[in-house]
């Protein structure tokens, strides 16, 4: 893995070198100490979906000022035992590389292209999710219009808010999401709404990625930081128009499903933080109704004077399932876009969808460039009449008629570092287990798991005179 990432950044460095002789790496601009009290602009434990790193800026001063380039290289290794929840270990190298080209024409104006190229090294065909791998192929290509407060971007982009908990691009992922949409943005920093209409993006290995039928997912989110003193108030309404889905009854229809909550976190007395989110689903599903909900709370304590800068908090988990007590109703919730990525563990194995999670979590900061979490966790589903769903939304174990006899699905304990060297090379390490519960031994996916990733990322932009970050 090491040697396929060190010839993976030395063809890019040379190729830079080839196109432009004059290229001179800028120094990212120090960052300003921060207030002992903010409000909290990123989630609150220092783990996913944070980027840790910046993108390197080089100077190239053949460039015209109009044109600039960007890069990104990833290889991470991982090795899994009971892959699949069968006996027997995997190891595998997910790389990624993406490079993206900005045209800027007018003030008002820019055109962003990006590709990129994702495999799975040492995965067997049969075995290689539909996440995991994308031969050459347009990730993003959009227009960007913007005139003061107003912004417009056309076109296949990223979609994420907040925690990213509903809607995200999973960056976890190899093949992380993008949608086919059109998104207004208007406002400033302390608060700003967002419109858009979108169909997300299907990955297609060996051919080019499309989006579904038609746009057929549409929301608005707001970001206001000026009704509650400290607080960052997030509030959001997402609708999900399928044109073809069979209820439980079998019968062919549509469905219209609307999600609508509040995303709130900020800072409280006494170096406590805080991130809560709740919402609902209403709407119909061919002939049945839509009844459903979801949310978290974290609740954290800060020492930053202390040695190591700890962090402790506590977390609850609740996403409602189908009791079935209602035939005509449906009450499992629809995750819908999420980056799920360390939601329920490091490994990912479940999905935001009838369960319940409490976790404890402890992350330190030895030093400026290290950070190391901790975490402890305990899931259970929320009603036994309901499936167990995937991180992908899909059934994992489908629950019998009378329902499973027991809804523990274990404990899992996770621990992971983030060295970030020259501010722009990010080294990943992690481990983490599981313990199966009794409803995963019941039902022949009873094997503990362990999985151990190792990973560096790369990212670096070339401009003729590089903004500061």
């Amino acid at each position: 893995m090491t040697v396929r990432l060190s010839r993976l950044f030395l063809a890019a460095a040379v190729s830079a070198g080839m196109v432009v002789p004059s290229v001179q790496a800028q120094p990212a601009p120090k960052d300003k100490k921060a207030p002992a009290r903010k409000i909290a602009s990123t989630p609150v434990y220092a783990d996913y979906p944070q980027k840790k790193g910046k993108v390197q800026p080089i100077k190239v001063d053949p460039l015209p000022r109009w044109l600039s380039f960007d890069m990104e290289v990833r290889d991470r290794g991982e090795l899994q035992t009971a892959y699949n929840y069968t006996k027997g270990q995997r190891i595998y190298s997910l790389t990624r590389v993406r490079g993206g080209m900005t045209i800027r024409p007018t003030s008002f104006m820019s055109v962003y292209m990006q590709f990129h190229d994702t495999h799975a090294l040492g995965q067997p065909a049969g075995l290689v999710a539909s996440n995991m791998r994308d031969g050459f192929d347009l990730r993003q290509g959009y227009l960007e219009l913007h005139h003061r407060y107003l912004q417009l971007i056309a076109g296949r982009q990223e979609l994420k808010f907040g925690s990213e908990r509903l809607i995200g691009i999973s960056d976890w992922a190899n093949n992380s999401r993008t949608f086919d949409a059109f998104r207004l943005s208007m406002g400033g920093r302390r608060n700003h709404l967002d419109l858009f209409t979108s169909s997300v993006v299907a990955v297609h290995p060996t051919s080019l990625d499309t989006h579904g039928a038609g746009l057929n997912f549409h929301g608005a989110y707001a970001s206001l930081r000026s009704i509650v003193p400290n607080a960052n108030v997030q509030p959001f309404v997402y609708i999900k128009a399928m044109r073809s889905v069979t209820s439980q009854q079998k019968i062919a229809g549509s469905e219209l499903e609307t999600t609508f909550g509040t995303e709130v976190e900020g800072a409280l007395p006494a170096h406590f933080n805080y991130q809560a989110m709740g919402n609902l689903q209403r709407g119909s599903f061919s002939n049945n109704t839509i009844h459903a909900g979801a949310g978290f709370a974290k609740v954290y304590y800060s020492a930053a004077k202390l040695p190591l800068q700890p962090r402790a908090g506590v977390e609850y988990d609740y996403a409602t399932g189908n009791p079935h007590r209602n035939l005509n109703r449906i009450s499992t919730y629809d995750q819908l876009y999420p980056s799920n990525h360390n939601a329920f563990q490091l490994m990912d194995l479940f999905g935001f969808q009838n369960i319940k999670q409490r976790r404890l979590n402890l992350d330190l900061r030895p030093t400026t460039n290290l950070t190391l979490l901790f975490q402890a966790s305990h899931q259970t589903l929320t009603t036994k009449m309901d499936s167990l769903y995937n991180s992908a939304g899909s059934v994992l174990v489908k629950a019998p008629t009378t329902g499973f006899a027991n809804t523990n699905l274990g404990n899992s304990l996770d621990l992971s570092a983030k060295y970030v060297y020259h501010e722009s090379v990010v080294a990943n390490l992690g481990i983490s287990h599981l313990f199966p519960g009794q409803l995963l031994k019941d039902n022949s996916k009873g094997l503990p798991e362990t999985l151990v990733y190792v990973g560096l990322t790369y990212r670096f932009r070339m401009d003729h005179n590089p903004p500061a970050e």
